[in-house]
């Protein structure tokens, strides 16, 4: 597919910052979504929260000292206990517009490109004036040294530190704990005594993992040749002690051709070259796609209160470095479709020529919640990490854990015993018989 700009520039206008020291803190204002704008022949939405950056208050009462509370499973404010959840993204945002109408690339502005060289952010504090710097590769909040305000990273900054949206963490802590306990207590007979005996629960971390999710509206063709079983029977092959007999077939073959518009919703894929599925070399990251799919289309406003108390993981893959994955997953998907329309060729399709015409692509970068238990199997600096992963909406477990190599050993000799003893004592009650 046609590649956008490397750079979207200008995704996010920049907006005059607001008096210091009013007199008290001020409600924002009501969140508008920008227009559109094109550039390039792409699309870009701006879907930044409508807020300077800096304070980010409690609607109520304009207090910063705001954190996501599991247990209301919404935003509230430490000072008037007010709660609320932000908007829903896809709705603000008009993400969830008719794909079939995309046509080139329309990109939200929390998929800029990644810029290594603005990782450190200078937010001028509209409490007091003062300004702090931010490391945005580590954090995207900081306090204020002078008015202790909580100031937030809260416009899409082209540096990759910024998602569109996120899931909040529906599952607690605790329920987590509980399935990764069910989870490795299931496997525990081969497990090394080691994992067992340092098993700690208490380090499940609640981590945000970044992912960019996709909409496509694309032309699918796939051609090939079809098979359709006429005859069966046996035949007699080879002589002597290679005598033989053999199943034989005979069958129709066909030209097949497919051809058809296919709209992709929601497509997720990792944008964190860290917990890559492909690499596992050094860690078990598959997991994470395994504890999909996130409910996507729940994502609220990006609003960093409800990073506190959890880590995150900061994108480092842009658009085009997963391109090409997502157009091996749109073929996949095209592949998985026409299955019903073949069946009746019941020796199966080889596909000899396929290929997915993007007409256009929708990205937005999300954040989704993981309850994350990680374990070295051993010291040594080449040792493979373990990941148990919980999906943090779902409760959906998935993970791996070191195997004891000895004791699947003696258990597949074990059964071997088992199986000669019963063999043997079967046969004496034959020759006794």
């Amino acid at each position: 597919m046609t590649l956008p700009p490397e750079e979207p520039r200008d995704a996010h206008e920049p907006r005059p910052a607001e008096p210091a020291g009013s007199g008290g803190p001020v409600p924002p204002a009501p969140q508008e979504p920008a227009p559109p704008r094109e550039d390039s022949g792409n699309r870009f939405i701006d879907t930044s929260s409508g807020r300077d950056d800096g304070l980010n208050k409690c609607p109520r009462c304009g207090s910063t000292e705001i954190e996501y509370a599991l247990g209301a499973k919404a935003l509230v404010c430490s000072h008037c206990r007010h709660t609320w959840n932000e908007q829903n993204a896809e709705k603000l945002f008009g993400l969830d517009s008719s794909i079939a109408e995309l046509q080139g690339h329309t990109l939200a502005s929390g998929t800029a490109d990644v810029r290594e060289d603005l990782t450190m952010v200078t937010l001028k504090c509209q409490g007091c004036g003062a300004e702090v710097v931010i490391n945005a590769e580590q954090s995207v909040q900081a306090r204020c040294h002078w008015c202790r305000q909580t100031l937030s990273l809260n416009t899409q900054i082209p540096n990759g530190a910024v998602p569109d949206a996120l899931l909040p963490f529906q599952l607690t802590r605790e329920d987590a704990i509980a399935r990764i306990e069910e989870f490795a207590g299931r496997r525990r007979t081969f497990a090394q005594r080691r994992f067992k005996e340092e098993f700690v629960p208490e380090n499940v971390m609640g981590v945000y993992i970044p992912y960019l999710v996709v909409d496509g509206n694309m032309h699918a063709v796939l051609t090939g040749d079809g098979e359709v079983t006429t005859r069966e029977y046996t035949v007699t092959v080879g002589s002597g002690d290679n005598k033989r007999q053999e199943t034989r077939y005979d069958a129709d073959v066909y030209s097949v051709q497919r051809a058809f518009d296919l709209l992709v919703d929601d497509l997720t894929v990792e944008s964190a070259e860290r917990f890559d599925a492909r690499d596992n070399s050094a860690a078990t990251n598959n997991i994470l796609n395994a504890v999909q799919p996130y409910d996507v289309e729940n994502a609220v406003v990006y609003n960093s209160h409800y990073l506190k108390n959890f880590t995150s993981e900061r994108r480092d893959l842009n658009v085009r470095d997963v391109d090409h994955l997502v157009e091996e997953k749109f073929l996949s998907i095209a592949r998985a479709k026409v299955q019903p329309t073949v069946r009746r060729y019941d020796r199966g399709v080889r596909w000899t020529g396929e290929g997915v015409a993007v007409r256009g692509t929708r990205w937005v970068s999300v954040y989704v919640p993981v309850w994350l238990y990680s374990y070295a199997e051993s010291a040594s600096g080449d040792s493979l990490v373990h990941y148990i992963a919980v999906n943090a909406r779902t409760g959906t477990t998935m993970g791996s854990i070191p195997v004891s190599h000895p004791r699947i050993f003696a258990a597949a000799c074990a059964g071997g015993t088992i199986a000669g003893i019963v063999g043997l004592v079967v046969g004496l009650l034959g020759f006794f018989a």
